[in-house]
């Protein structure tokens, strides 16, 4: 009869701790058949039993300098600081303990496929990843495992299946009221901050579309200081309490609505209905106020804090080459003109905005690091030359760095840290990316794949639209930031980004451009088009 896991457990545990008291036998019984120690054997055993405190306690301080050191690089490094030096050092995939917990870092594309894919069922979130996150994102669909997550993913699906024209309506009111306010600010010459103005344009698009109310962007302090919080394993209930006083009325009326719907006659139905908000399609399925309040925040932090991280670093390249500026503008005034709104065929028409969006989202990932826990032990693939496949064990954690991956010059060329659009057109498009898809991973990979891709992609797209539309050329304004919000002088000395950027990349949950009291974000000043349609 064979032992159960969890008496597997408990003798693996034991046998960890009287390790070090075995170790120090052999090597005393070793040094007396040698002579080399004359003690008495009593003196052997307490040598033996010191050994286990000293060893552990030893061990302990040794992860936690590891775990500062990892903080260090999170308050004052470059975006994945520690661990990108750690890949150069020790390989593309490595073993890595904080306190007690086992983990595996990586960077490696075979890996992350397997756990993202080919081997999706034995790889979880897990109640770890649950703990640390559950006051914000709750039962979510980002949180959720197992029957959970396919519930959250088969209610919220059908709503991303089709584009609708009322998306680009919203985009559009959105947007308007943005580029007025930037452009009353700019004309008294004040420069803007582009990361904040960006943030308040997708949380008020993103509020609408999800439960037809528009936050006029009242809540953004308490998100960011919840998801802040979340990143420095803080405490979240005073924040949350802020956003739930927002969320709590409106669900409450969407379930009002719903069930007068359900009493009212009832003829054939649409899957989605025209004008129907995400709030309203959810409510058609359960009537739990949790669930819909966890879901319609898991994918308001999705669709808002990824599009706006992406919008201001790419804001941020095009005041860095502007040679990509004119050459953007330009595609956008021969696709759709100095006018007119631009329609989904004019999107799919412009293969450089959808370059510069994706060489954007190559250096800084809207979800930088990502990770799963093994259900049960597992084998994953090793790409390294003549590399051994790697042994995961049931319950050990695999990190992924989207960011580090998307910067290795064996996926991506020698130019690989360069900002260039044009490798998502011309022949590195097929040397690289084409046979192997999973080095680019914005948007996740796998049944867990981001349902809003397209939906993102419009609005960005919208939006950059009408904004070059309207202004003809972009610059960075390094005299409006915080002195504290900018990069260190130290890391001019640097090799590739970390050593040419002009902004500070930070991370929560998502990608953000570093805050501070009163100045931080992405400070820039725009020139308005001096003549409809003409390229200055």
């Amino acid at each position: 009869m064979g032992l159960t896991q969890a008496q597997r457990l408990v003798l693996g545990q034991l046998a960890r701790l009287v390790a070090p008291a075995l170790a120090v036998c052999v090597l005393l019984a070793a040094a007396r058949r040698t002579q080399l120690v004359r003690a008495p054997v009593w003196a052997d055993a307490l040598i033996a039993l010191i050994a286990i405190p000293l060893f552990h306690v030893g061990r302990a301080h040794w992860r936690v300098d590891v775990l500062q050191l990892v903080d260090e690089a999170y308050r004052r490094g470059f975006l994945s600081d520690y661990f990108y030096e750690k890949f150069g050092e020790l390989g593309h995939t490595y073993n890595f303990y904080v306190l007690w917990d086992m983990d595996y870092c990586t960077e490696d594309a075979a890996v992350i496929k397997a756990v993202l894919a080919t081997d999706f069922n034995n790889w979880v979130k897990g109640e770890r990843f649950d703990s640390y996150m559950h006051s914000v994102l709750g039962t979510g669909v980002f949180n959720a495992d197992g029957e959970l997550w396919k519930f959250h993913r088969s209610m919220t699906r059908p709503f991303f299946a089709r584009e609708r024209i009322t998306d680009f309506e919203t985009f559009n009111r959105h947007a308007e009221e943005a580029i007025l306010k930037m452009k009353e600010r700019l004309r008294e010459g004040f420069a803007v901050d582009f990361a904040d103005l960006i943030s308040r344009f997708t949380l008020d698009a993103a509020t609408e579309f999800l439960f037809g109310a528009c936050t006029t962007s009242p809540r953004r302090s308490a998100r960011r200081r919840t998801q802040s919080r979340i990143a420095r394993a803080s405490r979240t209930d005073t924040p949350m309490r802020t956003v739930d006083r927002y969320l709590t009325p409106i669900i409450e009326r969407a379930l009002a609505m719903s069930r007068a719907a359900k009493q009212a006659p009832q003829g054939e139905k649409e899957e989605v209905a025209d004008g129907e908000t995400l709030l309203d399609h959810l409510a058609r399925y359960t009537t739990d106020p949790t669930i819909l309040h966890d879901e319609i925040l898991n994918i308001m932090i999705a669709g808002r804090d990824t599009t706006g991280g992406t919008l201001t670093f790419v804001i941020y390249f095009l005041t860095q080459h502007p040679d990509v500026l004119q050459r953007l503008r330009q595609e956008i005034l021969d696709v759709v003109g100095p006018s007119n709104l631009p329609t989904y065929d004019d999107i799919k028409q412009m293969k450089y905005l959808r370059a510069v969006l994706n060489e954007t989202q190559r250096l800084y990932p809207p979800v930088p690091w990502n990770m799963r826990y093994a259900v049960e032990d597992s084998i994953v693939p090793n790409s390294e030359p003549e590399g051994k496949p790697w042994f995961i064990p049931a319950g050990a954690s695999v990190s992924y760095s989207v960011h580090c991956m998307h910067r290795r010059k064996d996926y991506w060329g020698p130019d690989a840290e360069e900002f260039d659009p044009d490798r998502f057109l011309d022949e590195r498009l097929h040397k690289y990316l084409t046979p192997n898809p999973f080095i680019f991973l914005p948007f996740n990979a796998g049944p867990r794949i981001c349902l809003g891709q397209q939906f993102a992609y419009n609005e960005m797209s919208f939006f950059l639209v009408k904004l070059l539309q309207t202004f003809e050329d972009i610059s960075f304004e390094r005299d409006a930031f915080e002195p504290n919000a900018l990069p260190p002088a130290e890391w001019a000395k640097f090799p590739g980004r970390k050593g040419k950027e002009k902004f500070w990349p930070r991370a929560h949950l998502t990608l953000y451009s570093e805050v501070r009291m009163t100045a931080g974000g992405m400070w820039v000043k725009m020139r308005e088009a001096q003549a409809m349609g003409q390229v200055a």
